[in-house]
């Protein structure tokens, strides 16, 4: 195990040597600090997550995880694809002069939105469509009712909350990695480093 761990080391500086030198010739400036009077190349690795086997002991819980991994696979590039519409549209606003102009730029988006991806939407679960809700909370660091209510205001922020509680949804939802949501963050973050 220990020669297998160095071996993986070594490749991964020789390839990260061979990029750097091929940036180099592509003139693109590899990071290089200075310390103590040496020049030191500077690497940044991403963020590993190591976790536990989890323990599945019955067919059912198996069936379950295996669902969640499908619904969380499903869900977060649109949880992710709201934040960013949601910080390029915040960013297109602040532009404008008037308020006048922000509402109808709002209600415009709001329209091409719900035309583009009403149809996709509609054919989520309800249990999809709750960890959606969950996810954007993750994603955007507040709540879909929150987000709601500074594009759209008060009045209709709480109708479509109303309108989310008939089917047993709560728009105010919010994202708990380490309580209810710890099976579905180790999820996420599988996904997102590539593993799932």
């Amino acid at each position: 195990m220990k020669w297998l761990c160095i071996l993986l080391f070594s490749v991964f500086i020789s390839v990260y040597a061979l990029e750097a030198q091929t940036d180099s010739f592509r003139g693109e400036i590899p990071n290089f600090a200075v310390l103590d009077g040496d020049t030191v190349n500077v690497m940044v690795f991403p963020d590993i997550y190591i976790y536990p086997d989890q323990p599945l002991y019955t067919k059912k819980q198996e069936e379950q995880y295996r669902k969640l991994i499908r619904d969380v696979k499903k869900t977060l590039p649109y949880a992710k694809l709201i934040y960013g519409t949601l910080i390029e549209t915040y960013e297109y606003i602040m532009t404008m002069p008037d308020e006048k102009q922000r509402e109808a730029h709002i209600k415009r988006m709001e329209k091409e939105l719900f035309e583009q991806y009403k149809p996709e939407l509609k054919k989520l679960t309800v249990s999809q469509g709750k960890l959606l809700i969950k996810l954007v909370d993750r994603e955007c660091n507040q709540s879909s009712y929150n987000i709601l209510k500074a594009f759209l205001g008060s009045f209709r922020a709480g109708f479509w909350n109303l309108f989310a509680g008939i089917i047993g949804v709560s728009l105010k939802s919010e994202w708990d990695p380490d309580g209810k949501d710890a099976a579905a963050e180790r999820i996420v973050q599988m996904v997102e480093m590539g593993v799932l």
